[in-house]
């Protein structure tokens, strides 16, 4: 066989391509650069600020960890984003706006001309991409604040979060907050007023990209994050705090060109396989006797990949789901159906939105509207409280005291032939299918159950139609929906007329008890 390849050479004939010499593949170019203790806090490696080992850096697509000099080194295209996973005890920089500097960009051409722009061009990768970090107290027991859907449309509507909510609310002690997506309600064109805006809290705040938040004028899922990255960097990520590893996804999956009505494309809850990949890779590295906590946009029951995250976390003793996204507030338990097969159920919270039903409804005393959820709870946020790997959750209502955690419906006055058929409804607005809700009548009776029931909250239903009747300046409430949350229960057979006072206790799955009361006139 050589002879004859010899030969054909020769004579001047092409040599067959079985005896070409192959092309080795190129290898990926590769960017480092190291993670370092800055001592002073001004961002930059000075001399005698030493590298930090053992550190997780990550490029969306692998993890890697920082050698005992603090060196790490990774592959990149022209389209990548670098993270350090912040370690416990350790904290990144944060900006003005408390938004956690813990990233860097790669993009040399900028991001594509999109209607609300994104990434500025990044220039030649830098020699050297280091990430500081300096040392931060981190008790096993603390608090976070989680907003769902603050969604403004417009500066205006930026005022109601302020006016309506954070200024009428403290950090409550929390460490640090995130909002779960839907951060604005399409015009991206605000995200720096609605940073301002949310660092009046004075805590680190982190952020879940939302089905709103994308560029819709993008031509692939991989683009329509492009304003998001600009502010906040990667859009799928993790931290630790505590004892605590957070883990940030974006499952809203983006596809350009599809057939919905209004002519923009439409989205799904996806990861798709490079973030699934990744997102194994990134629990792979976490030990089994810390809490993961998920923290994504659409609730994950809705997820294509629902089946294999669900068994991911079958793996895990310890772990805790949080979305938004539906305008209601609620406890979903997960178990074999779902795909999870753990010792006891997955929890995923749907939690409560900052906007309730996209800052609809009419005007308080304040000209902001009420904006009650569709499920009869008020607008509002959750404290997280964590303490290793347990946790409890606290509802809040905007512009309420906290102890403001139920609703009572009941006429204000029957005649004493209708007692025995009146129905009384409490509204628990954090409340699960895990809570034990009770009713007494008077401050002596005894305590009596209450039915869990599943129907449209009675008050949210008829402000709704309520509203259908005005001429309005402003919004229209939305459909209501079923409520999760809802408790039934009965008066006693006979009332003696006048007043009689109406407590309804609600304990939850943590054994947190709240108490609501109202009146009822018997004549």
């Amino acid at each position: 066989m050589k002879l004859i390849a010899l030969v054909a050479t020769a004579v001047g004939v092409a040599a067959p391509a079985l005896y070409m010499k192959a092309t080795a593949p190129q290898p990926a170019p590769m960017a480092k650069g190291y993670v370092f203790e800055d001592l002073n806090k001004n961002g930059k490696r000075d001399s005698g600020e030493k590298g930090l080992a053992g550190i997780r850096v990550s490029n969306q697509k692998q993890i890697v960890l920082t050698n005992k000099d603090g060196m790490w080194q990774l592959p990149h295209d022209d389209d990548t984003t670098f993270f350090v996973i912040k370690p416990r005890g350790w904290m990144t920089p944060i900006n003005r706006e408390k938004l956690p500097r813990f990233f860097y960009t790669h993009k040399p051409a900028g991001s594509p001309n999109l209607r609300f722009g994104g990434v500025a061009p990044t220039g030649p990768l830098p020699a050297s991409i280091d990430f500081p970090l300096h040392k931060q107290a981190e008790p096993e027991e603390f608090k976070a604040l989680f907003f769902g859907d603050t969604q403004s449309r417009n500066l205006r509507e930026i005022d109601y979060l302020v006016q309506g909510m954070i200024s009428k609310m403290s950090a409550d002690g929390a460490m640090f907050g995130v909002t779960l997506g839907d951060i604005l309600f399409d015009n991206l064109a605000i995200f720096q007023e609605h940073n301002e805006a949310i660092a009046l809290l004075g805590i680190p705040w982190y952020n879940v990209l939302g089905n709103h938040d994308i560029n819709f004028d993008a031509t692939s899922d991989k683009q329509s994050d492009e304003t998001f990255e600009k502010f906040y960097g990667p859009n799928y990520y993790s931290f630790e705090y505590g004892k605590v590893h957070f883990v940030v996804l974006d499952n809203v999956d983006w596809q350009h060109g599809s057939t919905r009505e209004d002519g923009r494309g439409k989205y799904e809850a996806g990861l798709g396989t490079q973030q699934m990949a990744w997102l194994r890779e990134n629990l792979s590295m976490v030990p089994k006797d810390r809490l993961v906590v998920l923290m994504m946009h659409i609730p994950i029951q809705e997820l294509k990949e629902k089946t294999q995250v669900m068994q991911l976390l079958s793996e895990r003793p310890y772990s805790l789901s949080v979305s938004a996204h539906t305008h209601t507030h609620e406890h979903r338990f997960m178990g074999p159906a779902d795909g999870f097969t753990g010792s006891r159920p997955h929890h995923h919270v749907v939690n409560v939105t900052a906007c309730g039903s996209w800052w609809r409804g009419t005007p308080d005393e304040y000209g902001i509207p009420h904006s009650t959820m569709r499920d009869g709870a008020p607008r509002g946020y959750s404290i997280f409280s964590f303490d290793g790997h347990q946790y409890t959750i606290q509802f809040r209502a905007s512009h309420r005291p906290a102890g403001y955690q139920m609703a009572i419906y009941a006429p204000s006055e029957l005649a004493s032939a209708e007692v025995a058929q009146q129905e009384i409804v409490a509204n628990v607005f954090s409340g699960s299918s895990r809570n034990k809700v009770e009713m007494r009548v008077g401050d002596s009776g005894a305590w009596v159950p209450m039915t869990q029931a599943d129907r449209v909250d009675p008050a949210f239903q008829a402000m709704f139609e309520r509203d259908k009747a005005l001429e309005r300046p402003f919004l229209p409430l939305p459909e209501p929906a079923k409520s999760t949350h809802l408790w039934v229960g009965k008066l006693p057979s006979k009332l003696s007329p006048g007043y009689h006072p109406i407590h309804v206790r609600s304990t939850d799955m943590f054994g947190q008890v709240t108490l609501g009361s109202r009146g009822i006139l018997v004549r």
